[in-house]
């Protein structure tokens, strides 16, 4: 088994993408980081949808960061069904995401998401976040077993 933590990027725009990979490089995550680009995608990363190609990652990335507002399927849909298959309903998610509406907020914590943050328009604080994200998710949170 790998020791190498992998991160699952649900993102389909290209920017926040390159935004979010910038950040990661310069807070020295060196992490790899896989993009899917909308919740089908998403979907088939993780295996919970049948792939044309072998794209099930394998094993289960440590952490998935999420985004709300995607193509396919929405966030809310690709969490419900994260948390509702047996292998990957222990899996980390965070959803990062542009909305601030309440009713997604509680939507994501009622689904099991196990964070909610808001992405900082400024490249400063969004770079600051992603270099917290990057320690306590990747370097102090202990995931179930040993992923």
């Amino acid at each position: 088994m790998s020791n190498v933590k992998t991160i699952l990027l649900v993102e389909d725009n290209t920017d926040d993408e390159e935004l979010a990979r910038v950040a990661l490089e310069e807070s020295r995550i060196a992490n790899e980081v896989v993009i899917a680009r909308d919740g089908a995608d998403a979907l088939e990363c993780l295996g919970l949808e049948p792939s044309d190609g072998d794209r099930a990652m394998n094993p289960l990335p440590a952490v998935v960061l999420l985004d709300l507002k995607l193509p396919k399927l929405d966030g809310m849909e690709v969490l419900r069904r994260i948390r509702g298959d047996e292998r990957t309903r222990l899996l980390p998610v965070v959803v990062l995401t542009s909305s601030s509406e309440e009713e997604d907020i509680v939507d994501s914590y009622g689904l099991g998401a196990n964070s909610y943050m808001r992405k900082p328009v400024d490249f400063d604080q969004f770079h600051d976040m992603v270099k917290q994200f990057g320690m306590y998710w990747l370097l102090l949170n202990e995931v179930p077993y040993g992923r």
